[in-house]
């Protein structure tokens, strides 16, 4: 049986413009545009109607399934109370990210995150979750395990993102002792001796084994055709090495420098929303806002805070003048779903999947007041 939904009277953002009009959506795909005023349907009475937001990176799910050091939540609540939030946000598409490689100092035990992704598969096949979710692995190449922790999904077709990351102290977002010594040593409470073996500890790891975990992961996603990200590039070596490994996503790259090469080399350049919210980054690196007027930003993510990702563009398009609105929601619909080749959503065009969210905003933080994926409404 056909189904059909017309959504009346909307601000439609498209990839490239805003019209005024209505959209038919039938059987779960967008069938129709139209401009002018409708008696027909939803009336939005003036609401934008944005395409449904593509998050691809978030360590969000984390928060819900470890809410205080040593503890874990149950897996399917942690997954739900995550998913409520996310779709709310007007995300219909999210990359949770479960993370590859740890030790005794932190992270998860191996084969920990191989469940998680079994009960975000288990929730999606007993209809729990209103967005879709895929996952993003997130590989701390300079762990001594983290192939072990990589080859846990070996054959799970959720996995279509993948990023190589080093935290070891001197690196990428660690360059300065600052950062570092608030993030491990105070926040863990060790004394200068244990922080200066423990550092050694780090750099030694990274030495050993960044760049043949770095290799052997890219072969593997390359094989598969996963896309492959880059995390935290600082110099344009690191650039250099990441077009070597066939990264298409650079995320947060921590200069100037590094985000232009990126750019300029065709990879999709990606920050967190936060940092456009809060005006800068929490780790004292580059400014999100100044990559957007310098040209050189892509992509967004949420990162830590679901709602962020919805309020960032806005702000963007308020503040950064050379910045329209359809160009800046683009960077939270259209271009990250390009970029992980999700072809069929990402934007309002005729053939495409219905995920599509209405938005209230004349000023401050915008409001969600309906989403639908697939033409099926979910919040």
């Amino acid at each position: 049986m056909t189904t059909e939904t017309v959504f009346s009277n909307a601000r439609i953002v498209l990839e490239d413009k805003i019209i005024e009009g209505s959209v038919l959506v039938r059987d779960g795909k967008i069938a129709d545009i139209s401009t002018g005023s409708s008696t027909v349907g939803e009336d939005f009475e003036g609401d934008y109607l944005i395409p449904g937001l593509v998050e691809l990176h978030t360590d969000h799910l984390e928060g819900h399934y470890s809410p205080r050091p040593g503890l874990r939540w149950n897996k399917i609540a942690a997954i739900q109370a995550h998913d409520a939030q996310i779709v709310t946000s007007g995300i219909t598409t999210v990359f949770d990210c479960l993370r590859m490689g740890a030790d005794e100092d932190g992270g998860f035990e191996h084969g920990e995150m191989r469940e998680m992704a079994d009960a975000i598969q288990k929730a999606e096949q007993e209809g729990r979750l209103r967005a879709e979710h895929l996952i993003h692995l997130r590989c701390e190449v300079s762990a001594d395990n983290v192939l072990e922790h990589f080859a846990d999904f070996e054959n799970d077709s959720y996995v279509r993102l993948v990023s190589l990351m080093d935290h070891a102290p001197g690196q990428r977002q660690f360059q300065t002792m600052d950062q570092y010594i608030f993030y491990y040593q105070k926040k863990r409470g060790l004394s200068d001796a244990e922080f200066a073996r423990f550092i050694e500890k780090r750099v030694g790891e990274s030495e050993r084994n960044s760049t043949p975990h770095r290799i052997a992961i890219a072969k593997v996603c390359a094989e598969r055709g996963i896309t492959v990200a880059s995390h935290d590039d600082a110099t344009l070596a690191h650039v250099d090495e990441a077009i070597e490994n066939g990264v298409r996503l650079a995320e947060f790259p921590t200069s100037f420098d590094a985000a232009k090469a990126s750019h300029e080399h065709g990879m999709s350049v990606l920050m967190g929303a936060p940092n456009i919210v809060r005006g800068k980054s929490h780790s004292g690196n580059i400014a999100a806002r100044d990559l957007a007027e310098r040209g050189v930003l892509d992509v967004l993510s949420s990162d830590y805070v679901p709602l962020s990702l919805l309020y960032a563009p806005f702000l963007i398009a308020d503040e950064v003048e050379s910045i329209s609105l359809p160009k800046a929601i683009a960077m939270v619909t259209a271009t990250p779903a390009r970029t992980v080749s999700l072809n069929d959503r990402g934007r309002i065009a005729t053939g495409l999947r219905a995920d599509v969210v209405r938005v209230f905003r004349d000023h401050g933080v915008p409001v969600t007041r309906s989403v639908w994926r697939e033409g099926r409404r979910v919040a």
